[in-house]
């Protein structure tokens, strides 16, 4: 029973030493693939170099596009990428290769030119705060730089300049919108002062028609009342009539025997007016003439 449990002890530990044996083998291997590999791209950015020195970009670009493929491990080719690209002031592209070399670099010197280079991108194109930050973190890895620490005091000086200028910038347009906004208040009320003048206009006009009538009707009053004068002027007032008017008894107030004579006296008048009327027709009768023969 004992021989064999130690035989498959034996077995096991055969079996987990040959698979150790060739983990060990594989790792090895994978070194050696990738050492290779390094020694190509390597190799490639060295060939990049020679172009970019005959100033031959593009053979250059090839180069290190096909160094970046070989080895991740090499951080150079692709520093030496970004360095071509910024002097052909493709900004955006060099940014990306310097970020680049900055995360595969191992070293803290790698890191420190990675991350000052980015720093000076950021400086042509004026984002100086992206700027500020770059450069802290090259100094960081690299603290004795001078060159470093001057672009970063000059990165905060220009960045300080800019927030002053959008301050200043941004109090110009607040003062400029409260004169606009004053201007058109002022205008509103002119608008205001000219609607209410025509306002004030169209009631004294609508007021002087008004007057007009009420001249006209005081003309029309008056002369009705200038006519109304003459008629009164015309009849004698109830104080001025006669005093045989004034005396003159009412019909209703004559007596019987006034009536009575009255009645004669026309009767009388009558009839000298009748004889007179008679007498004359006889004086005026025509004469019959008797032919002599």
């Amino acid at each position: 029973m004992k021989r064999i449990e130690k035989h498959k002890m034996n077995k096991y530990l055969l079996i987990l030493l040959f698979i150790g044996s060739a983990s060990i083998a594989q790792d090895k291997k994978e070194e050696k693939l990738k050492e290779k590999a390094l020694n190509e791209s390597t190799n490639l950015t060295w060939e990049g170099n020679k172009s970019l020195s005959e100033d031959n970009f593009v053979s250059a670009e090839v180069d290190y596009r096909r160094a970046i493929a070989k080895s991740e491990e090499n951080n150079a080719a692709p520093y030496n990428l970004g360095n071509a690209y910024y002097n052909k002031e493709t900004y955006s592209e060099a940014f990306g290769r310097f970020k680049q070399a900055g995360e595969l670099a191992n070293g803290k010197a790698d890191k420190h030119k990675a991350y000052h280079n980015m720093g000076n991108v950021f400086m042509k194109q004026k984002q100086y705060e992206k700027a500020v930050e770059a450069y802290k973190e090259a100094l960081r890895n690299n603290p004795k730089d001078e060159e470093t620490r001057y672009n970063l005091a000059l990165a905060k000086e220009l960045l300080k300049k800019e927030q002053e200028e959008q301050e200043k910038n941004d109090e110009n347009k607040d003062n400029q919108d409260q004169k606009d906004k004053q201007d058109q208040d002022q205008k509103n009320d002119g608008d205001n002062k000219e609607d209410n003048k025509d306002q004030d206009e169209s009631d004294k006009k609508d007021e002087g028609d008004e007057g007009d009538k009420g001249e006209e009707k005081k003309e029309d009053n008056k002369e009705g009342d200038g006519d109304k004068k003459e008629e009164e002027k015309k009849q004698p007032e109830k104080g001025d009539q006669p005093q045989e008017q004034k005396q003159q008894p009412r019909p209703n107030q004559l007596s019987k025997q006034q009536i009575q004579n009255l009645l004669e006296a026309m009767q009388n008048e009558e009839k000298k007016v009748q004889e007179k009327i008679d007498a004359q027709k006889v004086k005026g009768a025509k004469v019959k003439n008797e032919k002599d023969w």
